[in-house]
């Protein structure tokens, strides 16, 4: 596997590298030989979030394993799976992105979903409070993190611009990114494949089938 690429697993929002697809695809990984390396993007804090921030932990991490030589293959859930795209976009050493419930247009849904007053809110005090998954606590987010995500995707219509081979696994019972998003996003992309599972957001209930699907897709980057 020396010559072969890095796996990273990047999760998903108010998430951790503990996560339960975290520690199932590093089993994955171990089990055939490859270490899958879980990436914490919770940078520069939680409170600080910043999608630019996580990009760039996914640099550095390929620039450790092999600098410009180097090749990726990029599994990221929802918020993860957003950055693993975002970041494929530009960086050429990324030979493949499966992603689970990519949290595409993630300004514009979550706009929709608290309303316009709390967005106001949001905007004038700087703070939004979240459950805080990993740690199991309320926490605070800042506007400029839902800022940098509007200003992104204004800039390309909303949609990532990936030509790698991508898989994605989407449920349609997700009511938090829902699977008509990546379906748009697939249509009319002949390198993407998309999954649909009977499942929500967090795909729980999916993580047999989402691994069995990974080891089709990236057979050809096992080496």
């Amino acid at each position: 596997m020396s010559s072969g690429p890095i796996f990273l697993y990047l999760h998903g929002f108010a998430s951790s590298p503990e996560s339960g697809k975290a520690r199932a695809f590093a089993e994955w990984g171990a089990a055939r030989g490859f270490r899958v390396e879980r990436l914490d993007l919770r940078v520069p804090s939680f409170e600080h979030l910043r999608l630019s921030a996580m990009m760039e932990r996914v640099r550095e991490a390929i620039d450790a394993a092999g600098g410009p030589r180097a090749r990726a293959v990029l599994i990221g859930s929802s918020l993860g799976g957003l950055a693993a795209v975002r970041f494929a976009e530009d960086d050429p050493r990324v030979c493949a992105t499966f992603l689970m419930a990519p949290a595409f247009r993630l300004a514009e849904r979550w706009r929709a979903r608290i309303g316009e007053r709390a967005w106001q809110k949001w905007q004038t005090t700087g703070f939004i409070e979240v459950d805080d998954h990993a740690t199991r606590r309320k926490g605070k987010i800042d506007y400029r993190f839902i800022e940098e995500l509007a200003e992104l995707d204004a800039a390309g219509e909303g949609w990532p611009d990936v030509r790698v081979p991508t898989c994605i696994v989407h449920g349609i019972r997700d009511d938090v990114v829902d699977v008509r998003l990546s379906r748009e996003w697939a249509t009319g992309r002949r390198h993407v494949r998309l999954v649909e599972v009977e499942d929500g957001h967090e795909l729980a209930g999916s993580i047999d089938r989402i691994l069995g699907e990974a080891g089709d897709f990236l057979l050809p980057f096992l080496g």
